[in-house]
């Protein structure tokens, strides 16, 4: 069955499919998002996509039409994500866009070959472990270290992609860019989720710095749901990348623009210099791949924490049978959480990037390792904060303090030749480091990096150092048979919850037998080796005292996941996206 929507009616402030019902999740959402800017907006209920050919699910209607319309051209995954990321800059300007990274992984059927390709963000040439250190050798108050041109890193989502198609595409590059330019000139019509994330305040850039604020408060009143929103500057931008190249991004006029916006920025001057766009690097890399069941998990190597945690979480619960227990029953919720604790453990400790630090991948992931970890674990009450295990080959290091902020986006897409990407982008915090040039948002990833340089008189693995990647709890993944067919296609924003979104969800496919929108839709339960924290609003709610009784800090609040995703399963294709966003599966 076709499943398309048109131009016009992805204009609407939401897409339905299915029984789908908006309403909110807390009677005072300010509140709840004062510590995460891309809190809950809306909740609304979606039913499984099912496609034969191929499919596409992004966190926006307009980027999932502009995806499924190159699949429907004869084009591949790559081609797919490409013009849905470029539109998301656009419709999603809060999440992700050019000014910002991304991790992709990409399975080319015919091939049964996996690889990924690293586009994160760099620190400056001129940049040193105390960047984020004030005067008196203290780390700077969060929201001093995020907004304006000292957080700013050399965005790479562009030359990722690029990579990506130059491998694996099949339309022209310039045909991927014609939703991006259209929408862009003509303008979209602005969601009520955008609107709301506006009014709340939450990034103060957007009110300080002039460019951004102009944008979304033209005549000093913010863009409301239903006003069409058009954005010339980016238009012109993306005409030149398509044109030109990325070579204009990197090393031409949009290279200068952007270094300018940095260095001369308002509030909090940076680092970046033309040197370090003209010498980035999108990385292709090995994936980090773990057995669970029959089924082998993969996903990104560091920098990213994602696969590796992910691939703990569920080694660690192997031997618990988590088929036996009810979904999201108390003792499968309590051991999910345990084994939550020792992932974050490891990975506060051990993850950073290995073209500078010694991170033992390996021995993280040993079977052997993680059997000994899980021993740790105890049904019957919380085993308080986790310290980090001693992997084969692991250095003497501290835990670090980065400031994760859950402003991330992601795209599953399976093509007609049974190629999958994966791919999770970010600007970092809500509206990034609320630097506008040229039309689109520059990230500020750097914060990602612990802001402290050593603890307790040892080095942080995750310190900032030039030209090195912060680490990030961005976790695509990829699922396979037995067989190396591929089963699952899967993501999330949610900064460093990311983990425990995607790692509770393919405990609902794998282990729960739900479909994908089923899992997806499961309330969410989180724990990053400190609370215990249950989905507002919904029935794991009344776990709280439970939970309580085994010893657990328990906080009830909103968690907004936003995963998308896409199971194969009896020559079929299912889709699944987030509830709570405005995500949408497309399918043929």
């Amino acid at each position: 069955m076709l499943k398309v929507v048109s131009h016009i009616v992805v204009s609407l402030l939401f897409v339905y499919q299915g029984d789908l019902v908006a309403q909110p999740l807390t009677n005072n959402p300010v509140k709840q998002e004062v510590r995460e800017p891309e809190a809950a907006t809306g909740y609304i209920r979606k039913k499984a996509v099912t496609g034969d050919e191929f499919m596409i699910a992004v966190a926006n209607p307009y980027a999932s039409q502009a995806g499924f319309d190159i699949l429907n051209q004869g084009g591949s995954a790559v081609d797919a994500v490409i013009a849905a990321q470029l539109v998301l800059t656009l419709v999603e300007p809060q999440s992700s866009g050019i000014g910002g990274g991304a991790f992709m992984l990409h399975w080319h059927e015919k091939n049964q070959h996996l690889t990924t390709f690293d586009g994160r963000e760099t620190a400056p040439k001129l940049a040193s472990s105390d960047l984020f250190l004030a005067e008196n050798g203290k780390p700077l108050r969060w929201i001093e270290a995020v907004v304006g041109g000292k957080s700013v890193g050399v965005p790479g989502v562009l030359l990722a992609m690029k990579k990506a198609h130059d491998k694996y595409g099949k339309l022209p590059w310039k045909t991927l860019f014609t939703a991006a330019i259209d929408l862009a000139e003509n303008g979209f019509v602005v969601s009520a989720r955008l609107e709301k994330l506006l009014a709340l305040g939450y990034n103060p850039g957007i009110h300080s710095l002039p460019e951004i604020n102009q944008y979304f408060f033209p005549n000093g009143q913010s863009v409301k749901a239903g006003d069409i929103l058009k954005n010339p500057k980016l238009a012109k931008s993306l005409k030149s990348i398509a044109n030109d190249g990325v070579e204009v991004f990197y090393r031409g006029w949009l290279a200068k623009k952007i270094v300018d916006k940095v260095q001369k920025s308002s509030i909090a001057p940076g680092l970046l210099s033309l040197d370090d766009m003209k010498n980035y690097q999108a990385k292709q890399r090995d994936a980090v791949c773990g057995q669970y069941h029959q089924f082998k998990v993969c996903g990104m190597a560091p920098p990213s924490s994602g696969g590796i945690s992910v691939i703990q979480i569920l080694a660690q619960l192997e031997s618990f049978n988590m088929s036996q227990y009810e979904v999201n029953s108390l003792s499968a919720v309590h051991l999910l959480t345990q084994s939550f604790r020792l992932a974050f453990a490891d990975r506060d400790k051990y993850v950073a990037d290995t073209d500078f630090v010694s991170v033992p991948v390996q021995g993280l992931i040993d079977d052997d390792y993680l059997a000994s970890r899980a021993k740790l674990i105890n049904i019957k009450k919380d085993m308080g904060k986790a310290s980090a295990g001693k992997p084969l080959n692991a250095s003497l290091l501290a835990n670090d303090d980065a400031i994760e902020r859950p402003s991330t986006s992601h795209l599953s897409v399976v093509d007609s030749d049974g190629n999958a990407v994966s791919m999770t982008s970010s600007i970092e915090n809500g509206f990034g480091s609320a630097l506008m040039v040229e039309g689109f948002i520059l990230n500020n990833q750097l914060t990602d990096f612990s802001l402290s340089p050593k603890r307790q008189g040892k080095l942080v693995a995750n310190r900032v150092e030039a030209g090195k990647r912060p680490r990030s709890s961005m976790a695509p993944i990829m699922v396979f048979n037995d067989d190396n067919s591929l089963k699952l296609v899967i993501g999330s924003p949610g900064g460093s919850r990311i983990i425990n979104y995607v790692a509770q969800t393919l405990i609902g496919v794998l282990d729960w037998d739900l479909n994908v929108q089923e899992a997806i839709n499961l309330p969410k339960v989180t724990n990053r080796n400190r609370l215990t924290t249950l989905e507002q609003g919904t029935a794991i709610e009344s776990l709280k005292p439970k939970l309580e009784a085994k010893g657990h800090k328990v906080s009830v609040r909103s968690l907004n996941s936003g995963l998308q995703a896409i199971e194969i399963k009896n020559g079929k294709l299912i889709g699944g996206a987030d509830p709570r966003r405005e995500g949408l599966v497309l399918a043929k």
